[in-house]
């Protein structure tokens, strides 16, 4: 069965000119005076690049089927990381530049959902925000608490972030992982 603009929906994934890109959002427009059409935000699923896109309404096109499986964080292995499948216990080896910056919020354990095609990974999602330990930061200054300044720390995983001055090495704290930005505290 061909599919059409019609088709389109977020998470959708196109093939364009042989390259992948995912439907961030989306929206049918019928304008008073000629034809309909889809206006459309996707994203590059290798390059991350986003662009807005607008189709003719009813264009043939070719969508992707992607597998998106959550692998749980094992450990480095050279130019890879190694994720386990918790329902088959196999491991998967992805590429370092697969998960990019986000890997300095990597830590052991992590689920991340891992997007596949034809058994391809292709890309890696960290969840929203993880708990790591502050392993390093200088002690927060007494007579400045009253305004909200903030220091940098040290985490377990080697990425340095801004906190408040009241927060001491030892603590575990919850961090933003899109942005390195500290969220609170965890008990």
């Amino acid at each position: 069965m061909a599919q059409t603009t019609n088709d389109i929906k977020n998470g959708s994934v196109l093939n364009l000119d042989g390259q992948l890109w995912t439907v961030i959002k989306f929206q049918h427009v019928k304008p008073g005076k000629g034809p309909a059409f889809v206006r459309t935000t996707i994203k590059n699923v290798l390059s991350g690049k986003i662009v807005d896109k607008t189709f003719n309404a009813g264009m043939k096109m070719e969508f992707e089927t992607v597998d998106n499986r959550t692998l749980q964080y094992s450990y480095e292995d050279g130019d890879n990381f190694v994720f386990m499948d918790m329902t088959t216990y196999d491991q998967i080896y992805i590429p370092k530049s697969l998960v990019g910056d986000d890997a300095k919020f990597l830590l052991e354990g992590t689920d991340c959902i891992v997007s596949f095609h034809d058994g391809t990974p292709l890309s890696v999602e960290l969840p929203a925000s993880v708990i790591l330990t502050i392993t390093h930061t200088e002690p927060g200054l007494q007579g400045n608490r009253s305004n909200a300044g903030t220091k940098p720390a040290t985490v377990e995983t080697g990425a340095e972030i801004q906190v408040p001055l009241f927060i001491n090495e030892g603590e575990k704290v919850k961090v933003d992982t899109r942005d390195g930005s500290y969220l609170g505290r965890e008990n």
